[in-house]
């Protein structure tokens, strides 16, 4: 073989790598994107900023998230920071969500809690006219059966102060299973704010009765009904 036929050969070779090793990186890339899902855009903060005070001064721009790593509440554009402010202080870097914001259309809570006090938010069933700031409610927690045990409605809680409330967006309105919706900000001990929590993951139904004004009667906590009505 002539020099010129080796050089020509191994020159063939060569691209014949190269495009195997292109191929490889594209089925890579190709596999990765699946993996990671569609992308979304994201508003992050491009500098600190303080809490209590317009996210725009954070200068925040839009970033390319997969949807798998956006947090579900993201803010997706600027027009929703339009007369918002910081709850919390945000460091440069940081994904703009609905819980980080406060808007001037929600009842912000500022009220001064308590030592073991925690600020709960809930999505339940109640009446949006009745469950209001300053209201006092029982709370119902209904939980499904799991085949060994039969479904229950509980007294889980009792003489609860409603800070915030406000009616539940349309699409977690549900008034063929129950009535209307709320999402109510309630003052409640710890222990209770992660009972709630759970509930909130688990439980079928949360239901909210309002208490006639100056009613601070307690102590029927635990009473529970099951599916067979007992």
């Amino acid at each position: 073989m002539t020099p010129r036929r080796r050089a020509l050969l191994l020159l063939a070779f060569a691209l014949l790598l190269g495009a195997l090793a292109a191929a490889s990186v594209h089925r890579r890339e190709a596999a990765l994107v699946q993996a990671l899902g569609p992308s979304v855009p994201v508003l992050v903060t491009r500098a600190p900023v303080a809490a209590g005070v317009s996210p725009a001064t954070a200068r925040p721009l839009l970033r390319s998230l997969p949807r798998r790593y956006a947090p579900p509440d993201a803010v997706l554009s600027a027009s929703r920071l339009a007369g918002a402010r910081t709850a919390v202080p945000l460091p440069a870097g940081s994904i703009l969500t609905a819980a980080v914001l406060r808007s001037p259309d929600d009842a912000a809570v500022e009220v001064a809690l308590g030592p073991g006090e925690r600020v709960a938010e809930v999505v339940a069933h109640g009446d949006p006219r009745a469950i209001v700031s300053g209201a006092r409610v029982d709370v119902l927690v209904t939980r499904q059966t799991d085949g060994s045990r039969a479904g229950t409605t509980v007294l889980a809680l009792e003489d609860v102060e409603v800070l915030a409330a406000r009616e539940a967006p349309a699409d977690a309105s549900d008034t063929t299973a129950g009535g209307a919706r709320v999402v109510a900000d309630l003052r409640v001990r710890v222990r209770d704010a992660v009972y709630l929590a759970a509930a909130q993951t688990f439980a079928q139904d949360i239901r909210l009765l309002v208490r006639a004004p100056g009613d601070r009667s307690a102590g029927r906590a635990g009473l529970s009904v099951d599916e067979r009505l007992r």
